[in-house]
């Protein structure tokens, strides 16, 4: 997964697959990031992803919360937010479209 630190919003990007074979790698650059300070991750780049996205999403929203700050979903994909609907995790995703 390949991430950009966005410098204007401290944002870093998804990357367009996310999966169960990519979600370890992922969380583990996502929690890396937010440990520098990233308070969030645009999704605008995601095209492929199963539940595993939202398992790393939500860690990271959880690694975010845990140092006391925000965590902002941007540009979360339709797919993907009815994939957490379906799963009742929806609400725990505070994401913007």
């Amino acid at each position: 997964m390949s991430e950009v630190l966005s410098p204007v919003a401290n944002r870093f990007a998804s990357g367009a697959t996310l999966t169960h074979a990519s979600a370890k790698a992922a969380l583990a650059a996502g929690l890396e990031r937010i440990a520098a300070g990233a308070g969030g991750v645009d999704c605008a780049p995601l095209t492929q992803f199963d539940s595993s996205a939202l398992a790393v999403l939500l860690a990271w929203q959880r690694a975010a919360q845990a140092r006391g700050a925000a965590f902002e979903i941007l540009n979360l994909p339709a797919g993907l937010a009815s994939l957490a609907q379906a799963y009742g995790v929806d609400t725990l995703l505070p994401a913007r479209h």
